[in-house]
């Protein structure tokens, strides 16, 4: 028998490896684009940047470092130059569509960083593995620019796991909507009309605005906005805005929020500030044809009737007055519980000679007028 050279025996000291077979290697050397590895072989293994992430241009020093330990599936014993060529990013993505697998079937919620933003939604990666994200389930509510999530971790589960056809599908909606849930149980159970709340709006509508009050949203009407007039709920409050507000009503899970706080109501003290014979300024608001409303406060305006602007005749309010104009004006009816309060400019004119009926023409039944006129 003859004996086997230094060569012959070299070579039968190394393991034998065959195409597919998952071997394990240590890090000897790194380079921006391949990673080298001793796997036990007479040849060295070579994994390259696009086998071993989907990371395009990634530079392979900064993940993988000289004397880290890797598995990876063997693609071709021999690349034509002596080397093997190894894939660890197909490996990965086996085993990782298992553990998504597994994780669809428990529905297990997973945690990984948004990759890339699509038109149509998300994509994240976990083990080398795509998941894409619909724009429908990556939230709660619309959003029309997703570009806030790249880079960002976020929570989700696979609702649909289809590896075959590519398509493997995740949901952080529903994890939104659960705790939502949970948060609006939660805020219920604690809150009772007359509650003031520290809230942030939400969304602003030409009605109102959405308060978010931490697990639930509450209506805060146009109405309820202030005591005084408010023209457009876009000319007050912005998203993000907080607010200091009260519950006004509850209605199962409906809440309607008010800002009118009853300590500054300004028909208080009214009685005395504008009582009957007061001389009082106020602004023109708004007009109509029997009369002008003069806002005397926020929140409190009174009526000029038509008739009680000039002597003279004043065919419609709009002739002798303009809106913002200041007036001076005599109170000459208060009616508290109905918050109507009536004014006269005539009355603070010099008087006129009685007329020839002994009436003096300044004598006015001025609600009277004003609910004919209406």
């Amino acid at each position: 028998m003859s004996e086997m050279s230094f060569e012959q025996m070299l070579e039968e000291s190394f393991k034998t490896i065959r195409n597919g077979e998952v071997v394990e290697g240590t890090v000897i050397d790194v380079k921006p684009d391949e990673i080298i590895l001793n796997i036990g072989y007479k040849s060295d293994g070579i994994i390259t940047r696009s086998e071993y992430t989907n990371e395009p241009n990634v530079d392979l020093t900064t993940l993988v470092s000289v004397g880290d330990t890797i598995e990876a599936r063997v693609l071709k014993v021999n690349d034509g130059e002596g080397q093997v060529v190894l894939t660890y990013k197909r490996l990965a993505a086996e085993r990782g569509s298992k553990r998504l697998e597994e994780a669809f079937e428990s529905k297990e919620v997973m945690k990984a960083k948004v990759s890339q933003v699509l038109e149509g939604g998300l994509c994240v990666v976990v083990d080398e593995t795509r998941i894409f994200i619909p724009a429908s389930l990556v939230s709660d509510s619309y959003e029309k620019d997703l570009t806030k999530y790249k880079n960002q971790e976020i929570e989700f589960v696979i609702s649909e796991f289809n590896p075959k056809r590519r398509r493997i599908i995740g949901d952080r909606k529903q994890l939104l909507v659960a705790r939502k849930l949970e948060q609006q149980k939660e805020l219920f159970a604690k809150i009772k009309v007359g509650d003031v709340l520290e809230g942030t709006v939400k969304n602003v509508t030409d009605f109102g605005a959405f308060i978010d009050l931490g697990g639930a949203d509450g209506l805060l009407h146009i109405s309820e906005m202030s005591w005084g007039r408010v023209e457009s709920p876009k000319k007050v409050f912005n998203v993000g805005d907080n607010v200091r507000v009260f519950i006004k009503d509850i209605n199962e899970t409906k809440i309607a929020l008010s800002m009118k706080f009853p300590a500054e109501n300004p028909w208080n003290g009214a009685a005395e500030r504008f009582a009957i014979g007061n001389v009082v300024k106020g602004t023109v608001a708004r007009m109509t044809d029997f009369g002008a409303f003069i806002e005397l406060a926020p929140g409190v305006d009174a009526l000029l009737h038509v008739s009680q602007i000039s002597r003279e005749h004043v065919e419609k309010p709009s002739d002798a007055l303009k809106i913002g104009q200041e007036i001076e004006a005599k109170v000459v009816d208060f009616n508290e519980e109905d918050r109507k309060i009536s004014l006269s400019m005539k009355a603070l004119l010099a008087p006129e000679e009685t007329g020839a009926a002994g009436e003096d023409t300044a004598d006015v039944d001025i609600e009277a007028v004003a609910a004919k006129e209406e």
